[in-house]
């Protein structure tokens, strides 16, 4: 017969029981339901060591593999079609890693490593450390002793090096912290670096440690840099933090924070990073270098320069291009299983808090406690404590149980935990009370770390813990609970029923994790958006034939404006008008949509010829962008986009190099391009307040100009003639192909994607040009368009040609340059970013220098 306690440890077994001590739970969606949708090979299984590694779900693998069957991804440090592909989705997957913690390249960059121990390494190895010297104080190694191996093992390199090394307990951080040090009078400032070390929460007990640390320190406020002189540096070990709780590098802005990604996604194992400041990373020293980092080296002569970009100075050889290339499938099945990081913080902190409450209230029938729970709190503060749970088995006599023996038993009851030091002997030692002594009297006992000696003397070597993970169930804190009750409790089981009940009672601080992190999800940052407002345009006009200016008869010579094109999706077909307004970037909504793949990056004809078959069609009565392709229904999506909308997620892309902000369009729209396409695509928008400036001919005088995703200038301008003389050199070719096709020439003014067409008189005049008078408002020219493959597909079929690329080297020497680009000149102005107006004419102004632009 069951006796009452029993009966009411069943009843606080259960998830009604559960849900009283905590309100999060799962993610919208039935727990069991996405268990048995994406980790079906866990059934019957109890997996609880998740600060070990977390599980990976079923679709981000098949999604990965459907990505790399569908692409071909070639080395990086190529420059074929597959290299750039490959080099553009690492790129774009740097973005998202940045966005994830709430960053951007300008403050950040990602260096890819083989995990988080290679990261802290590299640290390690380029560290500026400077020896003490008569003229100065030595470089200081100091480290929170609740640390990781790995960390911890950043002295075997400063040893040698003659740098001093601090272990600090981590109360002393605040405890003996001192007013910032002010500088007298004939002083000088002390450059010296230092670095501190500390966790972002412990890998042995789940404490996290207050981020603040990180300005403290940097300030030296904090203990131990309020003591020593210096310019401290401070390295976040975040690998066990970024599992399960949001990172915002914005207001925590530590120097290195190295993470493994197999700890937040599960897949792909053997990658991690060095998110390293780019202040910080200006100092670092590196005396190896491998292929992919030199901008030049000799053979025979030790010389060598690196390469300026911090990321290809740090990345010896090819990287595991394949395995960062799975990350984007991390990030994205991560946010659409769960929502955001806040979602899984509160979901595994409650499941956390809840085995924490039941197991420490176990009793057997003498009285004496069932564990003894190694951690700093009492499991109510979300901010302080992570989803891990340390503990000690005891007996009925308050003797340690052998953790071996714990990990034995849980094996056959197929719960999967994990036992031993976790390779944090310091936080160890804290909460076993294992001396120095200790440790090398176990060593000589014949004890080393990781074996299965869990006693010796009868004190215990290491303890047990048990981590949760975004997958993790009610289920799993059942199984657990009732096996520590059936296997190692003397019955009859006896509950602390005061220490239930004043734990159940005390209210959980879950708002207090990171207050301003509430808003932030996976990919997403949470900037504010200012309302951008839209300039009231004035109107450019394709002109009938008119009268030539008097400047224009000055000249002797005028062009007339016979077509405008904008282009309102990058690399889809273009939308001939009659007159259109402009705007601050050039003509309005010209190409502010573009359309990338299912890692972000941007797809064009040379990736996707059928871009060129969807017809884009502003729509301004009814604000709407609509994307036509023959058979299909149209789509439409609105032509400004509300940043409000919680369901628009922000991400990072590159167009020609630049880094652009962007937003999602939406579902809709990308069901309809994947339909079309054949292959998973979205649509997105640059984000209204993102200003990108131009490149192109930098240096000139010209004033400042505002870019939409353009590849180089606001404005690209062809001319008729010249079109008419290659259209010629084409029909004269006897080998070439579709030879019936060339003799249209408005569909080989199509090939070339302008935006302007004149009607001039002598073929590539234009080049020459360094001014334009259109109407009454100037342009200058910036430079010629250099021509890529893109306008050797057929914009009617989305067929590949060699024309009119083979004949455009051809007659023009080997040069493949065909049309100019624009800048609007508005006088003096620098402010200037959009054109007043077009009249009929275009008139030019023939440059003086005798450098061809």
């Amino acid at each position: 017969m069951e006796t009452q306690p029993m009966q009411d440890f069943q009843d606080l077994c259960t998830f009604e029981s559960f849900k009283s001590f905590w309100h999060y739970y799962g993610y919208g969606v039935d727990q069991q339901e996405l268990l048995d949708r994406e980790f079906k090979r866990i059934k019957g299984v109890t997996y609880l060591d998740h600060a070990g590694t977390t599980l990976f779900p079923e679709s981000q693998i098949k999604e990965f593999y459907e990505d790399i069957s569908r692409n071909v991804y070639g080395n990086p440090h190529s420059h074929n079609p597959s290299s750039r592909l490959t080099h553009d989705t690492v790129e774009s997957i740097r973005y998202r890693i940045l966005e994830h913690f709430n960053t951007c390249p300008e403050e950040y960059s990602v260096i890819f490593t083989s995990g988080c121990t290679a990261a802290l390494k590299l640290v390690a190895d380029t560290f500026p450390w400077k020896a003490v010297s008569k003229e100065e104080p030595g470089s200081e190694f100091c480290f929170l002793t609740d640390n990781h191996t790995s960390v911890v093992g950043i002295r075997g390199v400063t040893a040698l090096q003659g740098v001093g090394t601090v272990p600090v307990l981590p109360h002393q951080v605040e405890a003996r912290a001192k007013k910032p040090q002010t500088q007298t009078n004939g002083e000088e400032e002390c450059s010296t670096p230092h670095l501190f070390c500390y966790p972002a929460q412990s890998n042995f007990s789940g404490r996290k440690y207050p981020l603040s640390y990180v300005k403290g320190i940097q300030s030296q406020q904090l203990y131990p840099a309020c003591e020593h002189r210096g310019r401290w540096f401070v390295l976040l070990d975040a690998a066990c933090f970024v599992g399960c709780s949001p990172l915002d590098l914005s207001q925590y802005p530590a120097d290195f924070v190295p993470i493994s990604f197999y700890k937040m996604f599960g897949f792909p194992t053997g990658l991690g990073a060095l998110l390293v400041r780019n202040e910080a990373a200006k100092v670092l020293r590196k005396s190896y270098f491998g292929g992919g980092t030199a901008a030049a080296y000799l053979v025979e002569e030790n010389y060598f320069v690196p390469k300026p970009n911090v990321v290809s100075r740090f990345e010896d050889g090819t990287i595991s291009f394949l395995d960062i290339i799975s990350l984007h499938h991390g990030f994205e099945t991560l946010r659409k299983l769960t929502g955001s990081m806040m979602n899984i913080q509160l979901h595994t902190f409650g499941l956390a808090r809840y085995t924490y409450i039941i197991l420490s209230c176990l009793c057997h029938s003498n009285g004496k406690p069932v564990a003894q729970i190694h951690c700093d709190s009492d499991f109510r503060n979300i901010a302080e404590q992570g989803a891990i749970l340390n503990f000690s088995l005891l007996d009925c006599h308050g003797q340690t149980v052998g953790y071996s023996q714990v990990d034995k038993m849980a094996s056959l009851f197929n719960i999967h935990i994990r036992t031993g030091c976790f390779c944090n002997t310091g936080a160890c030692q804290h909460y076993l009370a294992i001396s120095n002594q200790n440790v090398k009297s176990n060593l000589q006992a014949g004890h080393v770390c990781g074996d299965s000696i869990d006693l010796v003397d009868g004190r215990p070597t290491g303890s047990i813990r048990v981590s949760f993970g975004y997958m993790s169930s009610f289920e799993d804190c059942q199984n657990f609970l009732r096996f520590v009750v059936n296997c190692f409790v003397n019955k009859p089981l006896i509950l602390d029923q005061k220490r239930i009940n004043r734990l159940k009672s005390a209210t959980p601080m879950e708002s207090s994790a990171s207050d301003h992190l509430s808003s932030i999800t996976n990919g997403q940052q949470g900037h504010e958006i200012e309302q951008v407002i839209t300039p009231s345009p004035e109107r450019i006009t394709t002109p009938s034939e008119g009268t030539v200016s008097k400047e224009g008869k000055n000249n002797g010579i005028s062009h007339t404006l016979t077509n405008l094109f904008i282009y309102p999706v990058k690399s889809c077909a273009s939308f001939e008008v009659t007159e259109w307004p402009l705007g601050p970037q050039g003509l309005l909504y010209d190409r502010l949509w573009m359309v990338v793949n299912e890692n972000g990056v941007c797809l064009s004809q040379k990736r996707e010829p059928k871009l060129c078959l969807i017809r884009p069609i502003i729509c301004l009565a009814s604000n709407t962008l609509q994307l036509q392709v023959s058979g299909m229904e149209a789509v439409a999506v609105p032509l400004e986009t509300s940043l409000e909308n919680s369901e628009l997620r922000t991400s990072q892309s590159k167009v020609c190099g630049d880094r652009v902000q962007t937003v999602d369009c939406g579902e809709e729209v990308s069901a309809w391009l994947t339909e079309f396409l054949g292959k998973p695509c979205r649509l997105i928008r640059q984000r209204p307040e993102f200003l990108r400036d131009m490149k192109f001919g930098r240096g000139k005088s010209c004033c400042p100009t505002a870019l939409s995703l353009v590849n180089e200038a606001q404005f690209l301008l062809i001319n008729k003639a010249s079109v008419s003389f290659l259209q010629e050199h084409i029909a004269n070719r006897h080998d070439s192909e579709n030879e019936g096709t060339w003799s249209d020439m408005e569909q080989l003014i199509q090939r070339f994607r302008t935006n302007l067409v004149i009607s001039g008189q002598e073929p590539f005049a234009e080049d020459d040009w360094s001014h334009l008078t259109v109407g009454g408002t100037q342009f200058q020219v910036m430079g010629r368009c250099g021509r890529c493959q893109m306008i050797g597909v057929d914009q009617k079929s989305a067929t590949r040609t060699q024309e009119p690329l083979r004949s455009l080297s051809e007659c023009r020497s080997g040069k493949v340059t065909f049309g100019v680009y624009l800048a609007h000149q508005s006088g003096r102005s620098s402010t200037a970013i959009s054109i007043l107006s077009i009249g009929d004419h275009v008139i030019p102004r023939i440059s003086e220098s005798t450098e061809k632009l």
